[in-house]
């Protein structure tokens, strides 16, 4: 028996041996697959926070391009819709399976450079679409060329019967030619907003053409004047309301004060020996052509500019309004003074729209409309004599080139759509960048 028990004990000790060792390999083999699940807990918690941190990167790299690319497109209304970064694309997306293994920490995507700025569209009108970045000032000379003639036919007389007259028939030509040169200088307080002043200076030249037909004159009359001189300064302000985008619309508001330092009608000499009455005792013509208006003014307004891929939509609206002036009186021949009393002039309500289309990186084209409603002049409370409303439009065509990171050339042709517009207008700006 005694060796029946021993080998009993033997193999007792044997099995609750093996035991033992399976228990203890078991329990390692827990804590080497519990170790493995924290390392990949806390590797998908770093990966979930690189996650995080690089689409905070992308949309701050998005905005950058956004206002990198209302920089590239300063003064021209728009440009086209921005290309995504190469680098950007490379960003893990929310859909996209995690990697198993952490990759090293990499900046995402890049500053956008100078070189990828998109195409430029060209400016048509006067007010610009997009403002000048912050801290960046911008010189802009300009020189602008008009000339537009109408033909006036005047009877002064009586008639006995509707087919006989008896009195004068006054026919006049009238051609004049304008040239201003303008510089303007932009700066950027903010992203967002910027201020903008203007100094002009006026030539202007006029040819009357007349024959009277009852006086038995054989040759055509010409009576010329000429002015020149500072014209009406102004100063803006723009203000971004929002922030666009490709496919979103930016809006900014503006408000123009001008003022009236160029000589007015008022002040220079009319060709009248007593009163200008029916032009009985004189042509009723200013010997020297005025440089401004000869109102206080103030405008306020909206531009919008859409872009969509391939073209951008821009345009604008505003209302002109001229403050009255007081104790007018107007400079005859002799050095005679004609009073007027209270002179108002016609309120503007204006609004334009166009669109620009890029044809490479450098060189972009642009079509637009723009329409002035101008509201009688009255004095004294009354509808000034022979004042009417008058609508003013325009159709303009421009083309802009950058030529080098700083300055771009815009060109612009208007060509008058109504009788009392210019007949045509060619302008020709620098907007250079410091």
């Amino acid at each position: 028996m005694k060796p029946i028990r021993l080998a009993i004990a033997i193999v007792l000790a044997s099995a609750s041996a093996a035991a033992a060792a399976q228990q203890t390999g078991s329990a390692s083999r827990l804590d080497d697959l519990q170790q493995q699940i924290d390392a990949q807990t806390v590797k998908l918690e770093q990966l979930r926070q690189a996650m995080t941190e690089q689409e905070s990167s992308v949309a701050e790299l998005q905005r950058a391009l956004n206002e990198e690319r209302l920089a590239g497109a300063r003064g021209r209304g728009g440009a086209g819709i921005v290309q995504q970064d190469p680098a950007l694309a490379q960003a893990p997306k929310p859909d996209d399976p995690m990697p198993t293994q952490q990759a090293p920490a990499q900046p995402v995507g890049r500053a956008p450079e100078t070189e990828t700025r998109p195409p430029e569209v060209a400016r048509i009108f006067d007010q610009p679409g997009v403002l000048t970045p912050r801290g960046r000032f911008v010189l802009e000379p300009s020189l602008q060329f008009g000339y537009w003639s109408n033909d006036r036919v005047a009877l002064v007389g009586y008639t006995i019967i509707p087919a006989l007259l008896i009195g004068l028939i006054d026919v006049r030509q009238v051609k004049t030619t304008s040239g201003i040169a303008t510089l303007t200088g932009r700066y950027g307080l903010s992203d967002r907003f910027e201020l903008e002043a203007r100094l002009p200076y006026v030539y202007t030249s006029s040819d009357t053409i007349s024959r009277e037909i009852f006086t038995g004159s054989a040759v055509d009359r010409v009576f010329d004047a000429k002015g020149h001189g500072l014209g009406d300064v102004e100063v803006t302000a723009r203000y971004q309301l929002n922030r666009g985008g490709p496919d979103q619309a930016f809006w900014v508001g503006w408000l123009r004060y001008k003022s009236r330092t160029g000589k007015d009608l008022f002040e220079v000499t009319t060709d009248c020996v007593t009163r200008c009455v029916g032009n009985a005792t004189g042509t009723g013509l200013p010997l020297e052509l005025p440089t401004g208006t000869g109102f206080d003014a103030l405008q306020p307004g909206v531009t919008w500019l859409y872009p969509t891929d391939p073209v951008v939509f821009f345009g604008s609206f505003s209302y002109l309004h001229n403050f009255p002036r007081d104790n007018v009186s107007r400079r005859v021949l002799g050095g005679a003074e004609e009073p007027l009393g209270k002179v108002e002039a016609g309120d503007i309500f204006g609004f334009n729209v166009g669109m620009g289309l890029a044809l490479n990186e450098k060189a972009s084209i642009s079509l637009g409309y723009d329409q002035s409603l101008v509201g009688k002049t009255r004095q004294n409370g009354q509808d000034a004599p022979g004042s009417v409303r008058v609508v003013l439009g325009t159709l303009l065509l421009g083309a802009s080139y950058r030529y080098n990171e700083r300055s771009t050339l815009n060109l612009s042709l208007g060509v008058g759509v109504t009788r009392d517009t210019p007949d045509v207008t060619l302008t020709a700006r620098l907007p250079t960048s410091y």
